[in-house]
């Protein structure tokens, strides 16, 4: 009999342990998003007095450190207006907290409430638009190439027996075998181990383009020996909607966040404010960038959205 109670509980402990298991699987299985309760980050934020902002270190003119816990960029103070914004609808003062974040990270952080408002270079695209919101964009960042001044090269129909380099892991290449223009250009692929490597190919003569994000771009060539010595040129291979991002199910907070965009944007302020990061000396060495705001960029300026990458189109 002990024997047949000891076999029946046993049992009973595997079948309870299977079942959760069981439910475990279908738990990871699910999005974040989907089994997320509605937030209200503006309630949080009132309560607990601060707002925590996901920044990144080191992410051109957006979002990069200043030593000692502070960060600045374009989307750094884009986020600062906001929390200005929130002050006055919380009717306190608010604390600001950094959070660093890396690619892997920051949609997490931001799900599970860690962050408030990501301030970085995040894409918004539709898939991650299952798990989180995006605020409208601000700006749009373009894939083109950096040559060499002197080089006659201005258009990728130009590339056919050059060499052409990227960074390792990146889909800058596959884009410019995409684009209608690059048909028939037989070109040698040059993979660099990251930004500064791959650039070093373009100053040492070993690569005759280098194709990746504007951004980018502009900032290896402000940081060079002789910015002077390259141009960007060439036709846009892929646009990005980069956005501030936060959690899904707040239409209170995102409101928030938009409208404040929104008014920058229609004042002109959002220009000035473009202006300051990307076309005049930024701390902490004082270099220019001299990116001028893209056509997509100023396209949604004047016609605010948060589109995802899927909705704009380059041949």
């Amino acid at each position: 009999m002990k024997k047949n109670a000891s076999m029946l509980a046993v049992a009973l402990s595997l079948s309870l342990s299977l079942s959760l298991l069981a439910g475990s699987t279908v738990a990871q299985d699910a999005s974040p998003a989907s089994a997320a309760a509605p937030s209200d980050t503006l309630k949080t934020i009132k309560d607990r007095g601060a707002i925590v902002l996901g920044v990144r270190e080191a992410s051109g003119s957006m979002s990069y450190s200043l030593g000692d816990g502070q960060y600045a960029g374009f989307h750094v103070e884009l986020c600062q207006r906001v929390v200005a914004a929130i002050e006055k609808q919380v009717g306190r003062k608010v604390e600001v907290r950094y959070q660093n974040v890396t690619p892997l990270n920051r949609i997490p952080l931001v799900i599970n409430g860690t962050v408030d408002l990501e301030c970085g270079v995040t894409t918004n695209n539709v898939t991650r638009q299952r798990d989180v919101a995006f605020a409208v964009t601000a700006y749009v960042e373009e894939v083109r190439m950096a040559v060499k001044a002197q080089s006659n090269i201005s258009s990728i129909s130009q590339l056919a027996q050059k060499r052409v380099g990227t960074v390792s892991g990146t889909t800058s290449v596959q884009a410019l075998r995409q684009h209608e223009r690059a048909s028939g250009a037989d070109f040698q692929e040059v993979f660099g181990k990251d930004q500064p490597d791959t650039f070093l190919l373009l100053e040492t003569d070993r690569i005759d383009a280098f194709v990746m994000d504007s951004q980018i771009l502009a900032g290896l060539i402000a940081r060079s020996r002789q910015p002077s010595d390259y141009r960007i040129v060439g036709e846009v291979l892929s646009v990005e909607p980069l956005a501030l991002m936060m959690r899904r199910n707040d239409p209170a907070f995102k409101k928030l966040v938009d409208d404040t965009l929104k008014g920058m944007m229609k004042s002109g302020e959002m220009a000035r404010v473009y202006d300051k990061w990307f076309m005049q000396p930024i701390p902490p060495t004082q270099i220019k960038i001299n990116l001028p705001a893209s056509e997509s960029t100023q396209a949604a300026w004047a016609n605010p959205n948060d589109k995802p990458k899927e909705e704009y189109r380059v041949k």
